[in-house]
Protein backbone atom coordinates (compact mmCIF):
# COMPACT_ATOMS: atom_id res chain seq x y z
CA UNK A 1 0.00 0.00 0.00
CA UNK A 2 1.46 3.69 -1.01
CA UNK A 3 1.22 6.52 0.99
CA UNK A 4 -1.53 8.22 -0.79
CA UNK A 5 -3.48 4.74 -0.38
CA UNK A 6 -2.90 4.87 3.35
CA UNK A 7 -3.91 8.35 3.86
CA UNK A 8 -7.52 7.56 1.50
CA UNK A 9 -7.63 4.54 4.40
CA UNK A 10 -7.33 5.91 6.67
CA UNK A 11 -7.34 10.07 6.79
CA UNK A 12 -10.09 10.74 4.34
CA UNK A 13 -12.82 13.11 5.41
CA UNK A 14 -15.05 13.13 2.11
CA UNK A 15 -15.48 10.88 -0.84
CA UNK A 16 -16.24 12.45 -3.97
CA UNK A 17 -18.16 10.96 -7.21
CA UNK A 18 -16.00 8.96 -9.89
CA UNK A 19 -16.59 9.75 -13.33
CA UNK A 20 -15.11 11.53 -16.07
CA UNK A 21 -15.20 15.52 -16.88
CA UNK A 22 -16.55 17.51 -13.90
CA UNK A 23 -16.97 15.91 -10.60
CA UNK A 24 -19.80 15.97 -8.48
CA UNK A 25 -19.99 19.07 -5.84
CA UNK A 26 -19.02 18.26 -2.59
CA UNK A 27 -17.29 19.42 0.54
CA UNK A 28 -15.59 18.01 3.59
CA UNK A 29 -16.82 17.72 6.67
CA UNK A 30 -14.97 18.03 9.35
CA UNK A 31 -11.45 18.60 10.08
CA UNK A 32 -8.20 15.56 10.23
CA UNK A 33 -7.46 14.34 13.34
CA UNK A 34 -4.35 16.07 14.74
CA UNK A 35 -2.15 13.24 14.83
CA UNK A 36 -2.09 13.17 10.89
CA UNK A 37 -0.31 16.73 10.80
CA UNK A 38 3.06 17.57 12.61
CA UNK A 39 4.62 20.55 12.29
CA UNK A 40 8.40 20.01 11.27
CA UNK A 41 9.60 23.61 12.37
CA UNK A 42 8.95 27.13 12.27
CA UNK A 43 9.81 28.68 8.67
CA UNK A 44 10.58 32.25 10.41
CA UNK A 45 14.21 33.30 10.38
CA UNK A 46 16.42 35.55 12.48
CA UNK A 47 15.40 38.52 10.51
CA UNK A 48 11.61 37.78 11.50
CA UNK A 49 10.37 37.42 7.85
CA UNK A 50 7.00 35.54 7.45
CA UNK A 51 4.49 34.33 5.06
CA UNK A 52 5.85 31.19 3.82
CA UNK A 53 5.34 30.23 0.11
CA UNK A 54 7.59 28.64 -2.07
CA UNK A 55 8.45 25.02 -1.07
CA UNK A 56 11.09 22.61 -2.55
CA UNK A 57 12.87 19.46 -1.84
CA UNK A 58 16.55 19.64 -2.08
CA UNK A 59 17.76 16.72 -4.89
CA UNK A 60 21.09 16.41 -4.20
CA UNK A 61 24.07 17.74 -1.37
CA UNK A 62 26.08 20.33 -2.52
CA UNK A 63 27.66 23.40 -1.36
CA UNK A 64 25.19 24.30 1.74
CA UNK A 65 22.31 22.18 0.38
CA UNK A 66 21.64 18.92 1.90
CA UNK A 67 19.58 16.14 -0.34
CA UNK A 68 16.53 15.99 1.49
CA UNK A 69 16.10 19.16 3.00
CA UNK A 70 13.13 21.55 2.15
CA UNK A 71 13.55 25.14 0.88
CA UNK A 72 10.95 27.81 1.67
CA UNK A 73 11.04 31.16 0.35
CA UNK A 74 8.97 33.98 2.57
CA UNK A 75 7.05 36.90 0.95
CA UNK A 76 6.56 38.99 3.89
CA UNK A 77 8.94 41.36 5.91
CA UNK A 78 8.69 41.08 9.28
CA UNK A 79 6.13 44.26 9.01
CA UNK A 80 4.28 41.58 7.40
CA UNK A 81 4.03 43.40 4.09
CA UNK A 82 3.17 41.02 0.67
CA UNK A 83 5.96 41.15 -1.47
CA UNK A 84 9.03 42.55 0.86
CA UNK A 85 10.50 38.95 1.95
CA UNK A 86 13.89 38.62 0.89
CA UNK A 87 14.79 34.86 2.51
CA UNK A 88 15.13 31.15 2.24
CA UNK A 89 15.09 29.19 4.76
CA UNK A 90 16.18 25.31 4.65
CA UNK A 91 14.75 22.75 6.94
CA UNK A 92 15.29 19.26 7.28
CA UNK A 93 13.21 16.42 7.95
CA UNK A 94 14.07 16.29 11.77
CA UNK A 95 12.90 20.23 11.86
CA UNK A 96 16.93 21.59 12.08
CA UNK A 97 16.58 24.99 10.37
CA UNK A 98 19.12 27.15 8.82
CA UNK A 99 19.05 30.31 6.67
CA UNK A 100 20.31 29.49 3.32
CA UNK A 101 20.17 33.06 1.74
CA UNK A 102 18.88 36.43 2.71
CA UNK A 103 19.07 38.33 -0.76
CA UNK A 104 19.67 42.24 -0.58
CA UNK A 105 17.90 44.17 -3.64
CA UNK A 106 20.80 46.87 -3.75
CA UNK A 107 23.65 43.92 -4.60
CA UNK A 108 22.06 42.05 -7.37
CA UNK A 109 24.46 40.98 -9.99
CA UNK A 110 21.30 41.96 -12.55
CA UNK A 111 18.51 43.85 -12.57
CA UNK A 112 15.37 43.03 -11.04
CA UNK A 113 12.55 45.49 -11.23
CA UNK A 114 11.36 46.70 -7.99
CA UNK A 115 13.66 44.91 -5.68
CA UNK A 116 13.03 41.63 -3.69
CA UNK A 117 9.70 39.71 -2.77
CA UNK A 118 9.95 36.69 -3.16
CA UNK A 119 6.75 34.25 -4.12
CA UNK A 120 6.21 30.48 -4.19
CA UNK A 121 8.51 30.45 -7.64
CA UNK A 122 10.99 28.27 -5.85
CA UNK A 123 12.96 25.02 -8.03
CA UNK A 124 16.01 23.38 -6.88
CA UNK A 125 17.90 21.88 -9.59
CA UNK A 126 19.98 18.73 -9.03
CA UNK A 127 22.76 20.82 -10.78
CA UNK A 128 22.89 22.60 -7.62
CA UNK A 129 21.17 26.26 -8.83
CA UNK A 130 18.44 27.46 -7.10
CA UNK A 131 16.07 29.93 -8.68
CA UNK A 132 13.20 31.96 -7.10
CA UNK A 133 10.34 34.41 -8.23
CA UNK A 134 10.18 37.88 -7.04
CA UNK A 135 7.48 39.76 -6.90
CA UNK A 136 7.95 42.99 -5.27
CA UNK A 137 6.03 45.88 -3.69
CA UNK A 138 7.32 48.73 -1.55
CA UNK A 139 4.39 48.96 1.03
CA UNK A 140 3.07 45.48 0.59
CA UNK A 141 -0.25 46.60 -1.80
CA UNK A 142 -0.83 45.94 -5.45
CA UNK A 143 -0.43 49.77 -5.99
CA UNK A 144 3.26 49.10 -5.67
CA UNK A 145 3.70 45.91 -7.06
CA UNK A 146 6.39 45.34 -10.13
CA UNK A 147 7.37 42.73 -12.49
CA UNK A 148 9.86 41.55 -10.46
CA UNK A 149 12.46 38.53 -11.40
CA UNK A 150 13.69 35.30 -11.43
CA UNK A 151 16.66 34.76 -9.12
CA UNK A 152 19.69 32.24 -9.86
CA UNK A 153 21.66 31.65 -6.68
CA UNK A 154 24.30 29.45 -6.52
CA UNK A 155 24.68 26.17 -4.10
CA UNK A 156 25.89 28.52 -1.41
CA UNK A 157 23.19 31.05 -1.21
CA UNK A 158 24.73 33.98 -3.56
CA UNK A 159 22.11 35.47 -6.05
CA UNK A 160 24.96 34.96 -9.36
CA UNK A 161 22.21 36.04 -11.99
CA UNK A 162 18.85 37.39 -13.16
CA UNK A 163 16.31 36.60 -15.49
CA UNK A 164 14.03 39.50 -16.24
CA UNK A 165 12.07 41.27 -19.09
CA UNK A 166 8.55 41.53 -20.52
CA UNK A 167 7.86 37.94 -20.15
CA UNK A 168 8.30 37.60 -16.42
CA UNK A 169 5.54 40.15 -15.16
CA UNK A 170 4.93 38.67 -11.62
CA UNK A 171 6.57 35.17 -11.35
CA UNK A 172 4.01 33.47 -9.24
CA UNK A 173 4.58 29.94 -9.07
CA UNK A 174 7.00 27.55 -10.72
CA UNK A 175 8.16 23.78 -11.46
CA UNK A 176 11.15 22.66 -13.55
CA UNK A 177 11.48 19.55 -15.84
CA UNK A 178 15.29 18.53 -14.52
CA UNK A 179 17.63 17.00 -17.07
CA UNK A 180 20.69 17.58 -15.42
CA UNK A 181 22.79 20.03 -17.65
CA UNK A 182 19.44 21.46 -18.98
CA UNK A 183 16.20 22.34 -17.71
CA UNK A 184 12.84 23.74 -18.62
CA UNK A 185 11.26 26.29 -15.91
CA UNK A 186 7.45 26.62 -16.47
CA UNK A 187 6.50 29.72 -14.79
CA UNK A 188 2.95 31.21 -14.19
CA UNK A 189 2.75 35.21 -14.27
CA UNK A 190 0.50 37.31 -12.52
CA UNK A 191 0.72 41.20 -13.03
CA UNK A 192 0.19 41.59 -16.79
CA UNK A 193 -2.78 44.18 -16.61
CA UNK A 194 -3.49 43.52 -13.14
CA UNK A 195 -2.53 46.89 -11.70
CA UNK A 196 -3.96 48.73 -14.76
CA UNK A 197 -7.62 46.49 -14.54
CA UNK A 198 -7.73 48.31 -10.92
CA UNK A 199 -8.99 45.75 -9.30
CA UNK A 200 -11.04 44.60 -11.79
CA UNK A 201 -10.58 40.93 -14.12
CA UNK A 202 -8.23 40.44 -16.41
CA UNK A 203 -7.65 37.86 -18.35
CA UNK A 204 -3.88 37.76 -19.12
CA UNK A 205 -2.05 35.69 -16.73
CA UNK A 206 0.37 34.05 -18.37
CA UNK A 207 2.73 30.60 -18.07
CA UNK A 208 6.13 30.41 -19.84
CA UNK A 209 8.42 28.20 -20.77
CA UNK A 210 12.18 29.28 -20.20
CA UNK A 211 14.77 27.08 -21.45
CA UNK A 212 18.14 26.81 -19.68
CA UNK A 213 21.79 24.85 -20.90
CA UNK A 214 25.34 24.82 -19.30
CA UNK A 215 23.72 23.80 -15.97
CA UNK A 216 26.65 22.23 -14.90
CA UNK A 217 29.05 25.75 -16.15
CA UNK A 218 30.01 28.92 -14.42
CA UNK A 219 26.57 29.71 -14.68
CA UNK A 220 23.09 29.17 -16.12
CA UNK A 221 22.37 30.05 -19.96
CA UNK A 222 18.91 31.40 -20.79
CA UNK A 223 18.47 30.03 -23.96
CA UNK A 224 14.50 30.86 -24.83
CA UNK A 225 11.18 32.25 -23.17
CA UNK A 226 8.59 30.96 -24.52
CA UNK A 227 4.40 31.79 -23.67
CA UNK A 228 3.02 28.10 -23.72
CA UNK A 229 -0.21 29.18 -21.95
CA UNK A 230 -1.90 32.54 -22.01
CA UNK A 231 -5.59 34.08 -20.89
CA UNK A 232 -5.68 33.18 -17.42
CA UNK A 233 -7.64 35.17 -15.17
CA UNK A 234 -6.35 37.09 -12.79
CA UNK A 235 -7.06 40.87 -10.62
CA UNK A 236 -5.70 42.84 -7.61
CA UNK A 237 -6.53 41.75 -3.86
CA UNK A 238 -6.16 44.03 -1.13
CA UNK A 239 -5.88 40.99 0.67
CA UNK A 240 -4.06 38.60 -1.05
CA UNK A 241 -2.44 41.57 -3.30
CA UNK A 242 -2.94 39.57 -6.27
CA UNK A 243 -5.08 36.76 -7.65
CA UNK A 244 -4.46 34.55 -10.66
CA UNK A 245 -2.91 31.27 -12.08
CA UNK A 246 -0.29 29.58 -9.19
CA UNK A 247 0.47 26.50 -9.00
CA UNK A 248 1.96 24.14 -12.05
CA UNK A 249 3.01 20.77 -11.99
CA UNK A 250 4.29 18.09 -14.76
CA UNK A 251 2.79 14.94 -15.42
CA UNK A 252 4.94 11.90 -15.13
CA UNK A 253 5.72 11.52 -18.40
CA UNK A 254 6.30 15.40 -18.78
CA UNK A 255 3.45 15.50 -21.86
CA UNK A 256 1.15 17.39 -19.27
CA UNK A 257 1.50 20.62 -17.57
CA UNK A 258 -1.02 21.51 -15.00
CA UNK A 259 -2.11 24.83 -14.00
CA UNK A 260 -4.23 25.91 -10.72
CA UNK A 261 -6.56 28.31 -12.40
CA UNK A 262 -7.28 29.96 -9.23
CA UNK A 263 -10.23 32.84 -9.51
CA UNK A 264 -12.32 30.18 -11.98
CA UNK A 265 -11.66 27.48 -9.54
CA UNK A 266 -9.85 25.13 -11.89
CA UNK A 267 -7.21 22.77 -12.75
CA UNK A 268 -6.21 23.28 -16.77
CA UNK A 269 -3.51 21.37 -18.68
CA UNK A 270 -1.88 22.26 -21.08
CA UNK A 271 -0.69 19.43 -23.74
CA UNK A 272 3.41 19.48 -24.61
CA UNK A 273 4.39 21.93 -22.80
CA UNK A 274 8.01 20.32 -22.95
CA UNK A 275 7.78 20.81 -26.83
CA UNK A 276 5.12 23.03 -28.28
CA UNK A 277 6.56 26.71 -29.49
CA UNK A 278 2.71 28.57 -29.20
CA UNK A 279 0.27 29.38 -26.71
CA UNK A 280 -2.55 26.66 -25.71
CA UNK A 281 -4.45 29.69 -24.23
CA UNK A 282 -5.91 28.01 -20.70
CA UNK A 283 -5.55 24.84 -21.92
CA UNK A 284 -8.30 22.37 -21.34
CA UNK A 285 -10.10 22.01 -17.43
CA UNK A 286 -9.38 18.77 -15.84
CA UNK A 287 -11.43 19.52 -13.07
CA UNK A 288 -13.55 21.89 -11.53
CA UNK A 289 -16.33 23.21 -8.93
CA UNK A 290 -16.66 20.57 -6.41
CA UNK A 291 -14.36 20.62 -3.46
CA UNK A 292 -12.15 22.97 -5.40
CA UNK A 293 -11.85 26.86 -3.66
CA UNK A 294 -9.26 28.75 -5.35
CA UNK A 295 -6.79 26.28 -5.98
CA UNK A 296 -3.52 28.21 -5.16
CA UNK A 297 -0.44 25.13 -4.73
CA UNK A 298 -0.42 22.30 -7.02
CA UNK A 299 1.61 18.89 -7.37
CA UNK A 300 1.44 16.05 -9.74
CA UNK A 301 1.91 12.53 -8.08
CA UNK A 302 3.87 9.63 -9.58
CA UNK A 303 0.27 8.47 -9.65
CA UNK A 304 -0.40 10.82 -12.31
CA UNK A 305 -3.36 12.50 -9.62
CA UNK A 306 -3.24 16.12 -9.16
CA UNK A 307 -3.48 17.58 -5.76
CA UNK A 308 -4.13 21.25 -5.03
CA UNK A 309 -4.19 23.65 -2.07
CA UNK A 310 -7.65 25.80 -1.54
CA UNK A 311 -7.10 29.68 -1.10
CA UNK A 312 -10.58 29.71 0.86
CA UNK A 313 -10.53 27.23 2.95
CA UNK A 314 -7.55 25.11 3.82
CA UNK A 315 -8.30 22.16 2.67
CA UNK A 316 -6.27 19.58 -0.01
CA UNK A 317 -7.76 18.37 -2.97
CA UNK A 318 -6.59 14.75 -5.29
CA UNK A 319 -7.92 15.33 -8.63
CA UNK A 320 -7.64 11.97 -11.01
CA UNK A 321 -6.73 12.89 -14.70
CA UNK A 322 -10.19 11.90 -15.56
CA UNK A 323 -11.43 15.36 -13.30
CA UNK A 324 -12.68 12.72 -10.47
CA UNK A 325 -12.10 14.34 -6.79
CA UNK A 326 -11.27 11.95 -4.76
CA UNK A 327 -9.74 13.12 -1.75
CA UNK A 328 -10.61 16.26 0.45
CA UNK A 329 -9.08 16.70 4.26
CA UNK A 330 -8.52 19.83 5.95
CA UNK A 331 -4.56 21.00 6.14
CA UNK A 332 -5.42 24.15 7.83
CA UNK A 333 -8.68 25.33 10.12
CA UNK A 334 -7.25 28.53 11.51
CA UNK A 335 -8.18 31.97 11.14
CA UNK A 336 -12.03 33.28 9.87
CA UNK A 337 -12.95 31.43 7.92
CA UNK A 338 -10.92 28.73 8.52
CA UNK A 339 -7.78 27.92 6.16
CA UNK A 340 -8.32 31.30 4.59
CA UNK A 341 -4.93 31.87 2.66
CA UNK A 342 -3.14 30.09 4.73
CA UNK A 343 -1.85 26.99 1.74
CA UNK A 344 0.93 27.24 -0.69
CA UNK A 345 3.66 25.11 -1.67
CA UNK A 346 3.57 21.51 -1.06
CA UNK A 347 5.42 18.58 -2.12
CA UNK A 348 5.53 15.05 -1.51
CA UNK A 349 9.21 13.48 -0.12
CA UNK A 350 9.88 10.60 1.19
CA UNK A 351 6.60 8.74 3.07
CA UNK A 352 4.27 11.83 3.26
CA UNK A 353 2.94 15.56 2.47
CA UNK A 354 4.91 18.62 3.46
CA UNK A 355 3.28 21.53 3.24
CA UNK A 356 3.61 25.40 4.23
CA UNK A 357 1.44 27.29 6.41
CA UNK A 358 1.48 31.05 6.13
CA UNK A 359 -1.48 31.33 9.14
CA UNK A 360 0.92 29.63 11.22
CA UNK A 361 4.58 30.20 9.54
CA UNK A 362 5.33 26.43 10.04
CA UNK A 363 6.71 23.59 7.69
CA UNK A 364 4.46 20.84 8.16
CA UNK A 365 4.21 16.83 7.67
CA UNK A 366 0.83 15.06 6.75
CA UNK A 367 0.74 11.66 7.63
CA UNK A 368 2.90 9.79 9.31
Amino acid sequence: MNWFEKVKTYTAVVSLAAGCGVAASAQPTHAVTPRTITVVASTVPSNGDLNPYGLAVVPKSTGALVQGSFLVSNFNSSANLQGTGTTIVQIAPDGTSSLFAQINASALPGPCPGGIGLTTALSVLSSGWVIVGSLPTTDGTSATAQAGCLLVLDNWGVVVETFYGSLINGPWDMTAYDQGSTADLFVTNVLNGTQAGGGNLVNEGTVTRLNLSGLYGALPNLESITVVGSGFAEETNAAALVIGPTGVGLSPDWKTLYVADSINNRVQAIANPVTRSTSAGTGTTVSTGGALNDPLGLFVANTGDIFTTNGNNGVLVESTTSGAQIFAPYLDISGDPPGAGALFGLVYSGNGLYYVDDATNTLNFFWQ
